[in-house]
């Protein structure tokens, strides 16, 4: 027996096996990109406070006619005259629909979900319960919106794709599905974000129309009627397809337009 053959009778199996494949190693992110999620989440939560005390809290402490008059009720003027039943959709869609505003940002705050989950779900339910409530009397109103044509169908779409988002998030996680889970909510959060964006729009709307102001001047109540019409499907078009990038970019799972097959 030569050197070589005794050699290869007396390796161990363990010297012969294969390594065991090695786990990739995930890098923690860039400073400066922890600092960008951090700003933005910053300026998502005030924004969402802001707003929601901005466009909860007249309806709350005043009467739709009182804001009428005064001018500074938005849209008491359209809403005060309406049925019964149209009121009380819209003082619940207004109370649920900021609910969902002050909550659903705390769901994406990574120190209360690794420190206090219980605290992270008990705010999830708040935001769900919310959003739920909040969608189907938004389903309710569209009818009546001062947009006419383009608010029902624009604030329709809104009030439903909001429910399913909420809808699917819930059963995602209720069937341990947290990659789903967050996709879902993410989306959920773009439709709520709504709120903010449609009072962001709104000035910028009436602003781009100053140009075209004609002999008698800008009239600031035609230009809102103008910018009104646009922003039933502009308030969530757009949070929609960014929450569809940070969905894929963050590798949750994510629609993709399907390829046709290749002919045979």
């Amino acid at each position: 027996m030569t050197t070589t053959e005794t050699h290869d009778a007396t390796t161990t199996p363990a010297e012969t096996s294969p390594a065991p494949p090695t786990r990739p190693v995930r890098r923690p992110p860039a400073e400066g990109t922890r600092l960008g999620t951090r700003i933005g989440w910053a300026w998502i939560l005030l924004s969402s406070l802001g707003i929601a005390a901005f466009a909860v809290v007249p309806y709350l402490t005043s009467s739709l006619p009182v804001l009428a008059e005064s001018g500074a009720g938005g849209l008491a003027d359209h809403y005060a005259g309406q049925p019964p039943f149209v009121l009380v959709a819209f003082y619940v869609h207004i109370v649920a629909g900021g609910t969902a505003l002050v909550a659903s940002p705390f769901q994406f705050w990574r120190g209360l979900r690794d420190r206090a989950p219980r605290v992270h779900r008990w705010t999830g339910r708040v935001a769900l319960v919310a959003i739920g409530i909040a969608g189907l009397a938004g389903l309710a109103l569209a009818p009546f919106s001062a947009a006419g044509l383009v608010g029902t169908f624009g604030f329709g779409a809104l009030a439903v794709l909001w429910l399913l988002a909420g809808w699917r998030g819930y059963r995602a996680i209720r069937h341990g599905d947290v990659p789903s889970h967050r996709a879902w909510m993410m989306r959920a959060f773009a439709l709520t974000y709504a709120a903010v964006t449609l009072r962001l729009w709104l000035p910028l709307l009436m602003f781009a129309q100053v140009p075209f102001a004609g002999p008698a001047g800008f009239d600031a109540d035609a230009a809102f009627a103008n910018a009104y019409a646009a922003v039933p499907f502009l308030c969530w078009l757009p949070n929609l397809l960014v929450a569809e990038w940070l969905i894929r970019r963050r590798g949750l799972p994510s629609y993709r337009l399907a390829t046709p097959p290749l002919a045979g």
